[in-house]
């Protein structure tokens, strides 16, 4: 198997689950740019992921700062 670590070509098959309307403004963005739901996902993911890394991961929320949230 080739080492994707580099940026391969990893064809391997994943289910993804998204709402009902998010699912579907992927499809219209895929139409409207004639491109796959995957090669939307994948661009959208590429532009969001260092925007995503900010977030703080569950383990990193102490259990004071967890409860003035709710």
């Amino acid at each position: 198997m080739a080492d994707n670590s580099k940026g391969g070509s990893d064809k391997r098959k994943q289910s993804l689950y998204f709402p009902e309307a998010m699912l579907q403004e992927i499809k219209d963005e895929a139409a409207r740019l004639d491109r796959s739901l995957s090669w939307i996902v994948q661009r959208a993911w590429k532009m969001a992921r260092v925007e995503i890394k900010k977030i703080p991961s569950v383990n990193d929320i102490s259990d004071d700062e967890e409860s003035d949230e709710g």
